[in-house]
């Protein structure tokens, strides 16, 4: 039954519900009909500190770079499939061989989302969970200073317990109350793995707290890939709630998310072209 005749059909039974309830219990196929996405209207409405704990907990001690381009790829979740798919295709390539691939395929995404391209398991992460990827991008539009409280929530508890603390894949930093995760090396990234139920709850009597982080090989992130928002480097000035890509603050928000558009340094047009596909190390 497509969504006009469910609506038809409920319209009676509907209005004998208690006075105004109908309105609730239509709602979804009404936006259905008008062509929007109930998941996407709903999400319009900001999320309480739990929801938004729980939301950012799987990815809220990535380094402070990484994590800056995973919120901003975030808010251009319907790219993030397709995006993945080709991560996949071409992991064998890596650094500026990886880098002239993208060139070369005349890529239409949005730079935030290029540039998570070495990073295949994040964008995996992001594609096996669509419907929590949407909830974070809408959520960083929506309410970014939130969403940015809620990792800085997730990083002291974790260092409370005594789980994030500086090692031989990142930095901890306390920077004036707010916990920074920084890479050893500007250009080499970690990306980290760990169970969210583990990290950020107490840990139970004789457990290593050291076995509860693990990390990927290195992903090198050289100069050629300054175009997707790694050229200063991707960053968070915390104090104001800021997302840094660029040099630039990143302002995309709800209202102007359709025509919003980033001032990278170098500016990314979106080339014209077929795609190549077949790549080989240079």
């Amino acid at each position: 039954m497509n969504a006009l005749s469910e609506l038809n059909n409920l319209t009676y039974s509907a209005t004998q519900t208690k006075p105004f309830g109908w309105v609730k219990k239509l709602l979804p196929y009404v936006l259905l009909v008008m062509g929007f996405s109930p998941v996407a209207f709903a999400q319009s409405v900001p999320l309480p500190p739990p929801e938004l704990d729980h939301l950012v907990s799987q990815i809220a001690l990535y380094p402070d770079p990484l994590l800056a381009q995973t919120l901003t790829a975030s808010t251009f979740w319907n790219e993030i499939p397709d995006a993945a798919a080709w991560a996949d295709r071409h992991s064998n390539l890596t650094g500026d061989a990886l880098a002239h691939a993208i060139q070369d395929d005349h890529l239409q995404w949005d730079p935030s989302v290029l540039g998570l391209l070495p990073f295949p398991s994040v964008l995996d992460m992001m594609d096996r969970d669509t419907g929590w990827t949407q909830r974070l991008g809408n959520a960083v539009l929506i309410q970014r200073p939130d969403v940015m409280d809620a990792v800085q929530r997730m990083r002291r508890q974790a260092r409370d317990y005594g789980y994030l603390v500086p090692n031989g894949y990142m930095n901890v930093v306390d920077a004036g109350g707010y916990v920074e995760i920084l890479p050893l090396n500007p250009g080499v990234f970690y990306v980290p793995f760990y169970d969210p139920v583990v990290v950020f709850a107490r840990p139970r009597p004789g457990f290593v707290v050291g076995t509860a982080i693990h990390f990927a090989p290195a992903v090198t992130i050289s100069a050629t890939f300054g175009t997707w928002g790694w050229w200063t480097g991707p960053a968070f000035y915390w104090p104001a709630h800021t997302i840094v890509i660029g040099g630039h603050p990143w302002e995309r928000g709800w209202v102007n998310r359709s025509v919003y558009v980033h001032p990278y340094p170098h500016a990314w047009l979106r080339p014209v072209g077929p795609r190549v596909e077949i790549h080989h190390r240079r």
